[in-house]
């Protein structure tokens, strides 16, 4: 079953104990390995708070802690070995790209890949403004509904887009042939364009972060309040996240 957008709204009344130990939960499976000071400073909180959210990480099997005293993921969250190999390198290589897509237009930057039908931020960086577009990070939306996931899908040979659906229940499947039209136009252009699909109010602009053989392999990925974007900026959001696309791409020794 596909996420519910609807569902993205932040909740009235958030446990912020609750959100820090997802968040970790997330940092423990994309990075695969963390230390208490780490998880102090990503979240801002003591040390003595990142201890505590840990140790019931532990305690369910989310996290595990070794010899040298740091922690990894639990086998609640393990992913399979490549899969976490090749996360973790594009995580690494991509954050100090994300950083400067921030600086150069101030506003959130993420990186995004695809699982199946769903498209999942494994990177994000916030901008400084007090309205802005907060972390994705963790997260998971509904493939079509983002600009990476469409990139992605864009990719595809046309016989293998319907199978990524199939299992989806019929109310959440996309119009495959109209689907199918928008894609054409998104691989001609080399970016995607979503204006509120995913989340109201929210426009996100995206280019492949591609291997060395061409394969688009995740999205990079600028999002910004609706009320921010002026289609006239449209040519330099893209060039920027090009240029991080490619230094990304270079980091990861993908030339």
């Amino acid at each position: 079953m596909s996420v519910d957008p609807e569902m993205r709204r932040p909740p009235p009344y958030a446990v912020s104990s609750v959100d820090h130990a997802l968040r970790i939960a997330v940092m423990l499976q994309m990075e695969g390995e963390l230390t208490v000071s780490q998880v102090a400073e990503r979240l801002g909180v003591a040390r003595s708070t990142a201890h505590r959210l840990l140790a019931m990480l532990v305690y369910r099997d989310f996290a595990v802690q070794d010899e040298t005293r740091a922690y990894r993921v639990g086998p609640v969250l393990r992913l399979p070995e490549h899969s976490q190999s090749l996360t973790s390198r594009m995580r690494e290589a991509a954050f100090p790209h994300l950083r400067q897509v921030v600086r150069d237009l101030d506003e959130s930057a993420n990186l995004i890949i695809r699982t199946g039908s769903t498209a999942r931020c494994i990177a994000s960086v916030e901008c400084d403004r007090a309205l802005r577009v907060s972390s994705r990070e963790g997260m998971v939306f509904p493939v079509h509904r983002t600009s990476a996931g469409l990139l992605l899908l864009a990719e595809l040979p046309p016989e293998q887009l319907s199978a990524v659906f199939e299992e989806e229940d019929a109310e959440d499947r996309p119009d495959l042939d109209r689907l199918r039209g928008e894609l054409a136009r998104i691989r001609r252009a080399g970016f995607a364009v979503n204006r509120g699909r995913s989340e109201r109010g929210i426009v996100a602009v995206g280019v492949p972060l591609r291997s060395a053989d061409g394969e688009a392999l995740a999205g990079v990925c600028v999002s910004m309040p609706s009320v921010r974007y002026a289609r006239d900026d449209l040519p330099r959001i893209v060039q920027v996240l090009q240029e991080a696309s490619r230094a990304c791409a270079a980091d990861l020794g993908y030339r």
